[in-house]
């Protein structure tokens, strides 16, 4: 089932946000207007807001309050995307070029800086000084994993250890905040925000372990990007640590750097893909999920609780 049809009780809601993300978008300066909006209209599965929704389902749901909640947290997703495409110096997200191709570096730096801003301005809207606490943290938290992604660049001595702390705060610091600020501005209990605030958490750290595999067993057009960019751009991801435990495939990873052929780096894709690398860091996806779904057990029985399951399972199963 698709991740559209598992929310699609939500589509009103959905759009609600979809349209409020447009409206805080603009600004008198067409410039930024033009290139916030081309960073929105990129798309997205918007699955921070979802669990935003679904969080809040968990106490008493008013769309006008939590919308806020999850409009900060996708703006905040948002700038985070096009700061890490001048870091990376990507070319292309999800098929379309991003910001700093179109317009330049300073464009986009100052793009991603506009959004984040008004993901706080946002929030303002929510009464409640412990949300706001939270999503300050959260905004310095990910400025850290962003800094952590630079100094990591072609770090091949870094551990599992490492990696794991660069994708809490690259993913699922964000989608575990989307959990408990969901809750939080629905008035639900410190307990249960607690307990989603930790589903999120694992589900996050999944999701992106999925979306590193992704990047050496989908295609192009599949990803929107050429397949192997993490690695040829120095991120070291779950498939290419487990790769590295052997010493001889070792000697071949840690040649690729900024300057590789397509042909090397094609060369060593297939290297990892045969090394059992690929299936070590399924399993490692696979307990993050079973942590996820154990967390679930001890929230009350209601339709968002099942869909939340439903997501889980079709996060560990996605294939692009």
């Amino acid at each position: 089932m698709k991740l559209k049809m598992m929310t699609s009780f939500l589509n009103s809601d959905l759009i609600l946000i979809e349209n409020t993300l447009e409206e805080t978008i603009q600004a008198e300066s067409l410039l930024l207007r033009q290139a916030s909006l081309h960073t929105l209209q990129a798309g997205g599965k918007r699955i921070r807001p979802v669990f935003v929704l679904l969080a809040a389902k968990f106490g008493n749901y008013d769309i006008h309050v939590v919308k806020n909640a999850a409009v900060s947290l996708e703006l905040i997703h948002m700038a985070s995307l096009v700061h890490d495409d001048v870091i990376d110096d990507a070319e292309l997200r999800r098929g379309k070029p991003t910001i700093k191709s179109k317009w330049d570096n300073r464009i986009a730096m100052y793009t991603g800086d506009y959004i984040l801003a008004l993901s706080l301005e946002v929030m303002t809207s929510i009464e409640k000084p412990k949300a706001h606490k939270i999503l300050a943290n959260t905004i310095v938290e990910v400025c850290v994993g962003e800094i952590q992604q630079i100094r990591d660049k072609y770090r091949f001595d870094q551990t599992m250890r490492d990696y794991f702390r660069r994708i809490k705060r690259k993913t699922a610091l964000l989608i575990a905040v989307s959990c408990q600020l969901g809750a939080i501005s629905a008035d639900a209990s410190e307990e249960i925000s607690r307990k989603l605030y930790w589903f999120g958490y694992y589900v996050g750290m999944s999701y992106q372990i999925i979306d590193d595999i992704l990047d050496f067993t989908s295609t192009e057009k599949e990803l929107g990007k050429p397949a192997g960019s993490d690695l040829f751009q120095g991120n070291i991801t779950a498939p290419v640590l487990y790769a590295m435990a052997d010493s001889h495939l070792k000697e071949k990873i840690v040649r690729i750097n900024e300057h590789s052929s397509r042909k090397d780096l094609d060369e060593v894709i297939e290297t990892i893909k045969n090394s059992g690398a690929i299936e070590k860091s399924l399993d490692l996806s696979d307990r993050y999920l079973k942590k996820a779904l154990a967390i679930l057990d001890g929230l009350p029985q209601n339709r968002a609780k099942k869909t939340l399951k439903d997501i889980a399972k079709f996060i560990g199963k996605r294939k692009f």
